[in-house]
């Protein structure tokens, strides 16, 4: 339940930068794709800057993953740092449609 309810919170949060319509179109048969001309789809699509992409939930989520911290050892060291990836403009709107600071240390 608590999972059904954080991914519906996510889903509104972060539909600015998702592709979700409302209704998708449908296909007499979904193996072959219609010939001819394709009709717009009749979901709902957010203004978006130019040059950045829709993602879907799922390929938003695969998106922040990618944003990563690794320990770093130095050769002949016993040294090791934490080095963060830089995040993105969408990784960085993500965090700031739900009101969170993008983590810098593990707690």
């Amino acid at each position: 339940m608590l999972a059904c309810y954080l991914t519906w919170h996510l889903r509104r949060a972060w539909a600015p930068l998702t592709c979700t319509g409302q209704n998708p179109p449908r296909q007499d048969n979904p193996v072959v794709p219609p010939a001819g001309p394709q009709p717009p789809r009749q979901g709902v699509r957010p203004a978006r800057p130019a040059g950045q992409p829709y993602h879907s939930f799922h390929g938003l989520l695969q998106h922040l993953a990618t944003l990563t911290r690794n320990q770093v050892r130095y050769t002949g060291t016993q040294v090791t740092i934490a080095m963060l990836a830089e995040p993105t403009s969408t990784q960085r709107q993500a965090f700031e449609l739900i009101g969170a600071p993008i983590p810098l240390t593990l707690k």
